[in-house]
């Protein structure tokens, strides 16, 4: 069987295309309906998922802050240790001496060591309380990442919920609607698309409804209703854009 070609799809009446507009119409509007019941919540996941990776990273490199420091108190502990050791061992030494110069040469030794000491002391107490700091910090973002992977699970298990007892019908909207699509020709869709994607509500294809317009309901002529359900020629709304069909078209699609 032989594939219908674009050239064979333009060769539709303009009735026809009225008529596979409309009915494109609705499918994307039920199409719609199912994806507004999801609301927000996909980007409302997709945020805490963001959020989640975030604090964990920010909590992973807290971690590996707190390990250097830890790390540097050791150093500095140790550090204490030899400048302890030189100590006693300049002590020791001085008992020894053969003169004054010599004494007072260790004499600065054991000043500068004992200088070191504090310094190593007043590096420990501040890499100390920093660790303290930054355990609080990583204490604070770990509540709130648990609290935000509940959310997550949440947020999911909500969504899962809607996306299967609706993923069936939307597949076969979806599959509808690119069936419907191949019956148009391409500037036409283009304009249907471009209308869609600029109304609020989604709403391209429109019906007359008490002599107004069903997207923007301002007031229609007479004659320009008389001309849209001649169908002969496409008509938009002047106001919105919106492509106008008459009631009989729509009481088909009921």
């Amino acid at each position: 069987m032989i594939k219908q070609t674009k050239s064979a799809e333009t060769e539709l009446t303009i009735e026809e295309k009225l008529r596979a507009l409309y009915s494109l119409q609705l499918v994307d509007s039920e199409i719609d309906k199912i994806r507004t019941l999801r609301g927000e919540l996909p980007l409302e996941v997709q945020d805490l998922e963001d959020e989640v990776e975030g604090l964990a990273t920010r909590i992973g490199n807290l971690k590996n802050e707190v390990a250097e420091l830890e790390k540097a108190v050791v150093a500095k502990t140790n550090e204490i240790t030899v400048s302890q050791a030189l100590i006693k061992k300049y002590e020791e030494q001085q008992n020894n001496v053969r003169n004054n110069r010599e004494y007072d040469s260790l004499s600065k030794e054991i000043e500068f060591q004992t200088l070191e000491i504090e310094l190593c002391n007043k590096k420990i107490r501040e890499f100390s309380a920093q660790v303290t700091e930054k355990k609080e910090v990583m204490e604070e973002a770990q509540t709130l990442l648990d609290e935000r992977k509940r959310d997550l699970d949440s947020k999911k298990s909500e969504l899962e919920d809607i996306t299967r007892d609706t993923q069936k019908e939307e597949e076969n909207l979806i599959g509808n609607s690119e069936e419907l699509q191949t019956k148009i020709e391409e500037r036409l869709l283009t304009a249907y698309k471009r209308i869609r994607s600029n109304a609020r509500n989604g709403l391209a294809v429109v019906s007359v409804q008490r002599d107004a317009c069903g997207g923007c309901f301002n007031q229609i002529p007479p004659q320009r209703q008389l001309d849209i359900r001649s169908r002969k020629k496409i008509i938009v709304c002047e106001y919105c854009g919106r492509i106008l069909v008459d009631d009989e078209i729509v009481s088909e699609n009921k």
